[in-house]
């Protein structure tokens, strides 16, 4: 295939919106290759070893680790890569290197497979987070890990727990990193400074972030400032296709917005709650989708839950496991979702039923007694 079908710089914004970004269009073969090389590097001869997912709040957990405890190492990971990143890191690191796992949450036995080899080799093993957790996989991994500290998922981010958890005295301006940070992971929106960091770790590379923020904290510098002001123009406009192809879906008393596309999807869903809804469906071009609620609605890591994902009540993502071929994700494309749509939509529904049946017990026995 040559490169320029790909080529992010030659397509039109309206194809850009409906298409994923080109590293969709690299073999899982090769991204592996990729990923066992450069934590190989990574991870060899380091004092310590952070893997972390790569958002605002994960690259924070990395500054915190490196400005209290140790130059550590990077290894990004995601929520449905994070097994591999954990098995890749048991193999290379050196022995009784400290390892911290920060900001990701297991879904299954699969995802911490590989954790007792890790904790085998490495040194201690601190897991941080503030997702919602299933009490057995908790457990599972309390066997292996040195220390494990789950926040409130409504009240603290991941770099708050980290900055409350490590032994040692953390920077001020690490502190207030933390804290703005958990401005725009819990979606309050108090603070202007967190739009701003969390699109400058979507668009900078991993370790020109954590510079970034080891030195200055939250108040970026000019030049950052300057870059985020031309990188908006075209993020504005791809949350605007998002918008005007969005549909209200209407779930008993819930009131869903839903849509596609390449995009921010907080800003997306942020307008979709201003225009009355009390959740919102994001779903990508990749087959992910983001799902947010409000105060009326907190039960998006359910929803997710039934469809290969999970995340906070009010925050949460997913990958429904609809996807055999090219075909049908051609079929996704031209059809800007509509099957990924409908499953999450009949995901709504379940747990609809289900939060009815809840209401109805608690009545019962309000009755009884």
């Amino acid at each position: 295939m040559d490169d320029w079908l790909i080529d992010d710089e030659r397509l039109s914004l309206a194809r850009k919106s409906v298409l994923p970004g080109e590293g969709f269009f690299h073999p899982d073969s090769f991204e592996e290759v990729q990923e066992e090389r450069e934590t190989k590097e990574a991870v060899t001869d380091t004092p310590a070893v952070v893997i972390a997912d790569p958002d605002a709040d994960g690259l924070a957990c990395v500054a915190l680790v490196r400005a209290v405890v140790a130059d550590a190492a990077l290894v990004p990971a995601g929520p449905h890569d994070m097994g591999d990143a954990i098995e890749r890191v048991s193999e290379y690191v050196d022995p009784d290197v400290p390892v911290f796992v920060c900001d990701l949450c297991p879904d299954s036995e699969d995802d911490v497979e590989f954790l007792d080899t890790l904790a085998e080799r490495a040194g201690d093993i601190y897991w941080y987070d503030h997702h919602q957790w299933d009490e057995e996989l908790g457990a599972l991994v309390d066997e292996s890990v040195t220390d494990r500290v789950v926040g409130e998922s409504d009240e603290e981010c991941t770099a708050d727990v980290v900055a409350r958890s490590l032994d040692g005295e953390v920077p001020a301006h690490l502190e207030e990193l933390a804290v703005v940070t958990r401005d725009h992971d819990l979606w309050l929106r108090e603070d202007p400074r967190s739009d701003d960091l969390a699109d400058f770790s979507y668009w900078a590379e991993p370790e020109e972030y954590i510079d970034v923020v080891v030195e200055h904290g939250p108040d970026l510098p000019a030049d950052v400032e300057e870059f985020l002001a031309e990188m908006r123009v075209e993020k504005e406009a791809l949350i605007e296709k998002a918008i005007d192809r969005a549909e209200i879906r209407e779930i008993g008393d819930w009131s869903v917005g839903v849509t596609y596309g390449r995009c921010s999807q907080n800003e997306v869903a942020e307008a979709l709650r201003e225009e009355g809804t009390d959740a919102a469906v994001i779903v990508k071009p990749a087959g992910s989708a983001s799902i947010r609620g409000t105060d009326e609605f907190e039960r998006a890591h359910e929803v997710a839950g039934k469809v290969n994902g999970g995340g906070h009540p009010k925050a949460a993502g997913c990958k429904p496991d609809i996807y055999d071929d090219m075909l049908d994700y051609a079929h996704h494309w031209t059809t800007r979702g509509a099957v990924a749509k409908q499953v999450i939509i009949e995901a709504f529904h379940d747990v609809k039923r289900e939060a009815r049946a809840e209401a109805e017990d608690e009545e019962g026995l309000e009755t009884e007694q």
